[in-house]
């Protein structure tokens, strides 16, 4: 933190000939999700123009905008994007970055790749360094990080400017690390641009304006919210999501991650919560129930979330807001060690009574003559009203009536229980999370909430959420019976999960935080480690088990095994026999491929030769689930987009059509029969169709090929019913 106030600019351009003259022409700046873009795009444009400019940019995941690779999807992504990412600006470098084009004095260096996007790319791979997210910040200095940034949001409070770091509250961390630096006399620069469509965070979030040195705030800076538009979930990703439901139990703490299974989690938890027989019939025709019903019973529950879940996550994905909307999320803990224990104790509750009183004198949280700081704390937690105030040994209280501060007074005691105390206890969290990723919608949400509600969500340390080194005891009374669960990629029969890179060194996306909740549930007595992996995977025509006999790259080793879930069941692994181990992983594999890895396995001598696989687990099959499914779906479950989607009823529709005529181009005795078949369309389109023609620009043709490709989707539409 500074010692003087921050120097304020409303123009890029002076703004970074400060940060130059500050640190210096070798620039590492480094920024997370929460990167302040323009302030990125300018440094990239003043390197590029100044090749004396050292700069290094220390990041995750350089999103930019989806592009259509075809004329057909740059008519369709253009407007989705468009509305969706708002006037989000793009990062500069992204291009010449994946193009493998940036100049020689600019490099990028990232701790999580976009999923998929730099496997070939020799500078991503190359200058990737291969962190924990919980280790990112230490590991920035590390890389010589001079400059920390960060879009942030102000605020008065009680007549003080304060800013909040909002989403990227995880960098917390890093503040006293570059403080160090600077009190070695090196030149350092904490930077922030406000950006007013930022929800404004409280708690931990809220920093005072000498945390920066630098702040660039106009209203031309302020843009959307990078907020990648929800995935659609498959079937498999919802069975996976109905087998993690039935493993966390009511009174527990999550941590989920984004995508189409932490929606399809959620999904799960809601049917459990609201729909509860439902969700116990569907669990018992999938099998699971009969198959797993002992894992369920020892680890999980079935029943509703009665007392509620707490959230303890690295991100704050979607699912938390539907699961606070739902009211599953609501289980508040309390950063006072001594109240937080009496709670776990049952010793009190969240209403407060006279008896609460009474247990916190008896417990030696509070004098029975009250002083200010037991007022103070009081007052804090809601066991008093916060009208009541101290003065001269008594309590005044707001209706004027004044009372003796003495809980050894009988007479006095009836006044405090009357006139003093509060209703609910208050300052509790039902979420703690180091930074924020999701739809429009979310943040959205996020800004309008009242504040007292904002208040139960706090965005703190990525050091606090991650491990438990340092608030452990706190930490451990909080995180009753955790669920961490992640997504891998892959897991060997022995236990171990490659999540984040191939055999051969490439890295695919990143570990993030996962290896450090898997350590974290080992360590907490009562926390399990989930690990989610769709049984298989496919490329064309081509399908291949996720469920391998090993691979060369391991996330997750395999001494940390402990649940591993797919959509066929639930691996318990956790302290078993290698030969088990192996058992319950087969159990849950995709059933064309559990004989060879059967095999695989006796060839290693690590199961008994004449070990066979149950007859109840040889019908996992894609096609078995597809039924199963199928015949809810009229019933309202399953829907593909479970909580509703960015794209409209002709964008989804439409989405379907290009699907279809996509995988026809790539056959070319397909095509030939689409095209026959658009052949005989009439030019003069159904009135049905025009909605969807125009959304892609081609109700009215302008030539030759726009009236092909027009043809080619009616007839697509025609088939498929909408036209």
């Amino acid at each position: 933190m500074t010692a003087t106030a921050p120097e304020y600019f409303t123009d890029l351009d002076p703004f970074v000939d400060a940060l130059l003259e500050k640190v210096g022409k070798k620039v590492v700046i480094a920024g997370g999700f929460g990167r302040p873009v323009h302030i990125f795009n300018a440094l990239y444009k003043r390197a590029v123009a100044d090749p004396s400019i050292q700069l290094t940019m220390i990041t995750g995941a350089s999103f930019c905008r989806p592009r259509g690779s075809s004329d057909l999807e740059k008519r369709f992504l253009d407007p989705f994007v468009d509305r969706v990412f708002g006037n989000l600006p793009e990062l500069d470098y992204v291009q010449p970055y994946m193009r493998g084009q940036l100049p020689e004095n600019i490099e990028v260096v990232e701790v999580f790749l976009q999923a998929g996007a730099y496997m070939n790319n020799r500078h991503a791979q190359q200058n990737y360094v291969y962190s924990n997210f919980t280790h990112w910040l230490r590991d920035m200095v590390e890389q010589g990080c001079n400059v920390f940034s960060q879009m942030t949001c102000k605020r008065e409070i009680d007549g003080q400017l304060v800013y909040s770091m909002s989403g990227d509250a995880y960098a917390l961390d890093i503040l006293p690390r570059l403080q160090k630096l600077r009190d070695e006399g090196k030149a350092v620069a904490v930077i922030g641009q406000v950006n007013n469509e930022l929800p404004f965070m409280y708690n931990d979030a809220i920093v005072p304006p000498e945390t920066y040195d630098f702040v660039l705030d106009h209203e031309q800076y302020n843009h959307t919210l990078l907020g990648p538009p929800a995935p659609a979930v498959e079937t498999a990703d919802y069975m996976i999501g109905l087998n993690a439901s039935a493993l966390i139990p009511d009174g527990g703490t999550l941590q989920i991650g984004i995508g189409s299974l932490g929606d399809a989690i959620t999904y799960g938890c809601i049917q459990r919560h609201e729909q509860n027989q439902r969700y116990r019939d569907v669990l018992t025709e999938l099998g699971i129930v009969n198959n797993f019903g002992e894992i369920i019973e020892q680890v999980g529950s079935l029943e509703p979330f009665d007392t509620g879940l707490y959230g303890s996550t690295e991100m704050f994905a979607d699912g938390f807001r539907h699961l606070y909307n739902h009211g599953i999320l609501k289980r508040a803990v309390y950063d006072n060690l001594p109240l937080q224990r009496l709670l776990n104790a049952g010793k009190i509750e969240t209403s407060v009574t006279p008896a609460t009183l009474d247990l916190l004198v008896e417990e030696n949280l509070i004098s029975a003559r009250l002083s200010q700081v037991d007022v103070d704390f009081l007052k804090k937690y809601g066991i008093f009203k916060e009208t009541v105030a101290l003065v001269n040994g008594v309590l005044q209280c707001a209706e004027g009536v004044e009372v003796a501060a003495d809980l050894g007074d009988a007479d006095a005691v009836k006044q405090i229980h009357q006139h003093c105390l509060g209703d609910e206890l208050q300052g509790g969290v039902v979420l703690h999370a180091g930074f924020f990723l999701g739809p429009q919608a979310m943040y959205q949400q996020l800004r309008d909430m009242p504040e007292a509600e904002s208040k139960k969500i706090c965005m703190t340390d990525i050091a606090y959420v991650n491990q438990l080194y340092g608030c452990e005891e706190i930490a451990r009374a909080q995180r009753l019976h955790a669920r961490f669960i992640n997504t891998t990629v892959m897991v060997s029969l022995l236990g171990a999960a490659c999540s984040d890179g191939l055999q051969d060194g490439r890295k695919i996306s990143g570990v993030g935080g996962q290896y450090n909740f898997v350590a974290m549930a080992h360590a907490l007595d009562d926390g399990r480690s989930i690990l989610m992996c769709r049984s298989t995977r496919s490329k064309g025509e081509t399908v291949s088990s996720n469920i391998v006999w090993n691979y060369g790259h391991v996330t997750i080793p395999a001494h940390l095994r402990d649940i591993v879930i797919t959509e066929y069941g639930i691996a318990m692994l956790r302290g078993q026999r290698e030969k088990d181990v192996i058992a319950r992983l087969l159990n849950i594999a995709d059933s064309r491929f559990q004989e060879e890895l059967l095999a695989q396995a006796k060839a290693a001598g690590k199961i008994p030769d004449d070990y066979e696989i149950p007859t109840q687990y040889r019908n996992n099959t894609p096609e078995r689930l597809a039924r199963i499914a199928g015949r809810l779906r009229p019933e309202g479950m399953f829907p593909k987009y479970p909580f509703g989607t960015d794209f409209t009823a002709e964008e989804l529709v439409l989405a379907q059509v290009l699907q279809n005529l996509k995988v026809k181009m790539g056959s070319r005795r397909t095509l030939f029969k689409a095209l026959a078949g658009a052949v005989g369309v009439a030019t003069a389109s159904a009135e049905a169709a025009q909605p969807y023609l125009a959304r892609m620009g081609l109700d009215q043709p302008a030539d030759m090929k726009e009236t092909a490709i027009q043809k080619l989707i009616l007839a697509e539409l025609k088939e498929a019913g909408y036209a």
